[in-house]
């Protein structure tokens, strides 16, 4: 895809998107294609687990003001675990042992995605596609 059909795939309204901590980094960074996809959504939503990926990603108070800035700006919904996320999760990694790369918070994210209805946005795509039943939009950083 071309930078003008990627520009218009980024541009079109996404209804509900669980954003990966990748993608609210790079908008912190002030990522033209991170702005875009998360303006462009009308229900921003982020796990619980992202929330602490990226609380742990602070280096100071000031950092963590500014996430939780972010979050409250933005309209994020933070998705707390239940139980059915939780035996969603261990029934993927059962499914998908270590040679898939699907890691504990990744389960987590995912069975967060579907048991919501939502599309993931993840830079970290492959991390995701053996997921069946999850909708990933992958993003890529302009850089």
């Amino acid at each position: 895809m071309g930078a003008e059909g990627e520009r218009a795939a980024l541009s079109r309204p996404v209804q509900k998107v669980i954003f990966d901590s990748d993608v609210l980094i790079w908008f912190l960074r002030g990522d033209a294609h991170a702005v875009t996809l998360i303006d462009s959504t009308a229900d921003r939503a982020v796990s619980i687990v992202t929330w602490m990926e990226i609380l742990q990603g602070a280096r100071s108070k000031g950092d963590v003001k500014t996430i939780r800035d972010l979050l409250q700006r933005h309209r994020f919904r933070v998705l707390p675990i239940g139980e059915a996320i939780g035996y969603l999760a261990a029934g993927l990694i059962e499914q998908h042992p270590l040679s898939h790369g699907l890691r504990i918070q990744d389960a987590l994210i995912a069975a967060t995605a579907i048991e919501n209805g939502a599309t993931l946005a993840t830079g970290n795509a492959r991390h995701f596609r053996v997921i069946a039943h999850l909708e990933v939009k992958a993003f890529h950083p302009r850089r």
